[in-house]
């Protein structure tokens, strides 16, 4: 979740303007949040109402669906100006809101927090379904927030990159056999899952670590804060985050002035005790 948050950070200063090339200041005084990191905020707020409470009936499908709807329109109207999409923005003025047959890749930049959630695969595709079908009920808007979800929660419980290498391509039809340095000539922008969130697997597949993998998914240009926070999300599950990186970015989230410390609370109360070894220990913290 925080490894979402950052890359979007680190993306939204070269979505406008791409650099084809992994050599780029990574976090600036500029470097600030945006759509990505709020929903995935709100996500993670609706999930931790349930905290503890299994989702095993229709009756708390609906609940969870509800809350998830509640919380995106609750910070979305908070934070109105981070760079939604005309339609998400459609959706959310909309009091009588409805899904709206999405395909962009909004359901998989804001689902990092199922992949923490849930202690199976099946109910890890059961919940990050639910947290896209508000606004992105298209099959592919569905299968883009499942494959990260589904990641992050296979590589958080021991699988290696192959295994969620093969798992992905299998079960999402997404080709993960080109390269980054394949795909950086000529990649455009791309909104929809289906042409952004393979290639954000790919930039984690190939990274080395936590800063490798988001410079990756930076350098092929196109939508770079999603790209971003969706490869930063995978990353998380299995490499630390530097101290420097997650303190410029509490700094620069701090200045920002309306994210506050209870907004990580999901992160640091349902996050953190997942993570072991050199994950442990990373709690995020704004400054006071």
């Amino acid at each position: 979740m925080i490894g979402a948050i950052i890359g979007d950070m680190v993306g939204s200063l070269y979505e406008s303007e791409n650099i084809k090339d992994k050599r780029f200041f990574f976090l600036t005084r500029y470097s600030l949040p945006t759509d990505d990191s709020i929903m995935t905020i709100a996500i993670s707020r609706a999930l931790f109402d349930f905290v503890g409470t299994p989702i095993d009936s229709a009756e708390r499908e609906k609940e969870l669906y509800d809350a998830c709807e509640k919380y995106m329109v609750l910070y979305g109207k908070k934070y109105p100006d981070v760079g939604y999409g005309g339609r998400f923005m459609k959706w959310l003025k909309d009091p009588k809101r409805k899904p709206y047959e999405s395909y962009g890749n909004g359901s998989a930049m804001r689902v990092s927090p199922v992949g923490w959630f849930c202690d199976s695969l099946e109910d890890t595709l059961k919940v990050a379904k639910i947290t896209a079908l508000p606004s992105h009920n298209h099959p592919e808007g569905i299968k883009g927030a499942q494959a990260i979800a589904a990641g992050i929660y296979l590589l958080r419980t021991g699988k290696t990159k192959e295994e969620v290498k093969q798992y992905i391509s299998s079960t999402f039809g997404y080709d993960l056999d080109r390269t980054i340095d394949e795909i950086r000539p000529t990649y455009t922008f791309h909104v929809s899952c289906q042409r952004s969130v393979p290639e954000a697997i790919i930039a984690f597949l190939e990274g080395t670590s936590y800063e490798d993998v988001v410079r990756n998914a930076v350098s092929i240009g196109g939508d770079s804060d999603t790209i971003a926070c969706m490869a930063g999300a995978l990353a998380e599950a299995i490499y630390p985050i530097p101290e420097e990186i997650r303190n410029s970015a509490a700094d620069n989230i701090s200045r920002y002035h309306l994210i506050t410390n209870s907004d990580f609370v999901y992160y640091n109360s349902v996050v953190m005790p997942k993570k072991a070894g050199d994950l442990a220990g990373q709690s995020f913290e704004l400054w006071a």
